[in-house]
């Protein structure tokens, strides 16, 4: 789109409007003719539905006018009409005539990763991507093996593959991240290249679902493939060959494999995800600098569907244009913790997201229609290193470990997931049966007190939060609404800790990225920063 547009913001229509009401109300901003209007482009849309009898659409539009030069002249102090920023995405590098002298190499294959072997591949690079999992639709069947029959494949499953957990959730493109350089703009004209529904340059609260996001993935490994690239799964990484020179110097000189090879690479982008704990083990071990970070833990709440619509939109619930209804709520307890939503996936499903055996872990997950009966979020405490698991920068792997075992044990060790009615676990009672609700989770829930497998301070969190939640969303403390746990893998328990040029603090040639690194939280902020880790590793592989 040409940047000599004009972008107006903060448009607002009734949420029935007709569709000549958006060009009328251009014009009356603007103060022109409809002759003078030569055309209009959507570039956002979102709802305002803070008055439930009132819903607004919000539009952010980009305007051809007649006499641009004037008009922009008549509104230069207006924030809300501003030239059209130009989001083209611009390469910072590209691989030398005959190529890298060494391939960059990319360990993890989720949203992170992708990114960071799609744009070294389109700078002319070659990445060697690796995957200690499965590519994406034989560890779909491996996922299913867990959710169908109880059967859990360690390397294979939500957490490992390709795709990485993203591939398992509700799809969603937005975040807080602040971007300037509008590289959240590339990740997702990436994806429409790739087979995602257009809308998604548009919505304020785009989305994919999973299904799509597989076809998309294998859309992107082939583009990668294309342009010289390569992949290898089941292949994970076991240690690393890391010399010291004379000055102290730590740099990385290779990669030893479980397949009992050696890949010799001195850039390394380290894309494991928030859940390669035996890899997080073997860098520690390897003196790769470390540290603990927070993260929380809690259920994910289960409620139908239609009692979010109706709470959210009142008589527009079930209106196409709004779709299902979402919601993010946040509580600061007496006991200084915060309890707040997470992940929340409209219209659909809780799925076991356990990645190691005896231990039970919970997800969220959304198809594109969002039109399964529930909604599902995670309902989740805050916890902090310094107050919670002190000392170890690997204490924070030991306390998940230690309450998802607990969940196991708690559901009957048999990967079934611990679960309580609302009510139940207000009143410090385990549930016996089943409400209005009925749980998505499978392989299915054990019907228990959550309080088994949930620290004190969280139990006590909850309850003080889930009745404030009640009064902001009528229907949120329903006794029979239904709790599943535990859900503790909300971001990583650590750090890899890194400098300006984005290698690890300690070890040169060592680019920590994504979520598993500590520096991301959802599919489009793990992307956006393996478009800036590309980007460092081709500035430094070009010095």
């Amino acid at each position: 789109m040409a940047a000599t547009m004009l972008r107006l913001t903060e448009l607002r229509l009734p949420l029935h409007h007709a569709d000549e009401e958006l060009p009328a109300a251009i014009c009356k901003r603007l103060r022109i003719t409809p002759r003078e209007l030569v055309r209009h482009v959507i570039a956002r849309r979102a709802h305002d539905a803070r008055d439930k009898g009132n819903i607004l659409l919000v539009y952010s539009v980009d305007v051809n006018v007649k006499d641009e030069a004037a008009v922009f002249a008549r509104f230069a102090k207006d924030r809300n009409v501003q030239r059209t920023p130009d989001t083209r995405y611009h390469f910072v590098a590209k691989a030398p005539e005959g190529g890298a002298s060494k391939r960059p190499v990319v360990v993890g294959a989720g949203p992170c990763g992708l990114f960071a072997g799609l744009i070294l591949a389109q700078m002319g690079y070659r990445p060697i991507i690796l995957d200690r999992g499965k590519v994406v639709r034989e560890r779909t069947k491996d996922t299913w093996g867990l959710w169908r029959r109880g059967e859990l494949n360690p390397e294979s499953n939500v957490q490992f593959g390709e795709g990485g957990a993203g591939t398992f959730s509700d799809g969603k493109l937005y975040s807080r991240i602040k971007d300037q350089r509008n590289l959240d703009r590339k990740v997702l004209t990436e994806f429409v290249k790739a087979g995602a529904p257009s809308e998604i340059l548009t919505e304020a609260h785009p989305h994919i679902g999973t299904f799509r996001l597989v076809t998309m993935v294998e859309s992107m490994r082939e583009t990668i493939e294309a342009l010289g690239g390569e992949y290898r799964f089941s292949t994970r990484v076991d240690g690393l060959d890391i010399t010291t020179d004379s000055t102290g110097e730590r740099r990385v000189r290779g990669l030893h494999l479980q397949t009992g090879d050696y890949l010799e690479a001195d850039h390394v982008v380290l894309a494991v995800g928030h859940s390669a704990r035996d890899t997080f083990e073997m860098l520690h071990a390897a003196g790769v600098h470390v540290e603990a970070k927070p993260f929380s833990i809690g259920v994910r709440i289960e409620h139908p569907q239609s009692w979010i619509d109706k709470a959210r939109f009142g008589v527009d619930a079930g209106n196409a244009i709004l779709g299902a209804a979402d919601y993010s709520l946040s509580h600061h307890c007496a006991n200084g913790r915060t309890v707040y939503s997470f992940c929340m996936c409209p219209g659909g499903t809780v799925v076991a997201a356990t990645s190691e055996v005896g231990r039970v872990a919970t997800n969220g997950m959304s198809q594109y229609s969002r039109n399964e009966r529930n909604a599902n979020s995670g309902l989740v405490v805050a916890i902090d290193p310094a107050r919670d698991f002190p000392g170890d920068p690997l204490a924070g792997i030991a306390l998940q470990r230690h309450w998802e075992s607990l969940a196991y044990i708690a559901g009957g060790s048999t990967y079934q997931a611990p679960a309580q009615k609302l009510g139940d676990f207000m009143a410090g009672r385990a549930s016996r049966a089943l409400g209005e609700v009925v749980p998505s989770y499978q392989p299915g829930v054990h019907l228990t007190d959550l309080a088994e497998c949930l620290p004190d301070y969280a139990v006590a969190a909850m309850r003080e939060a889930l009745p404030v939640f009640g009064r902001q969303v009528p229907g949120y403390d329903h006794p029979d609404v239904i709790m599943t746990g535990v859900e503790t893998r909300t971001s990583s328990p650590v750090r890899f800790t890194r400098d300006e040029t984005f290698q690890s603090l300690n070890t040169a040639g060592l680019f920590p990225a994504g979520e598993g690194a500590g520096y991301a939280g959802g599919i489009l902020s793990a992307a956006v920063d393996g478009i800036k880790i590309a980007e460092a590793v081709a500035l430094s592989m070009n010095g």
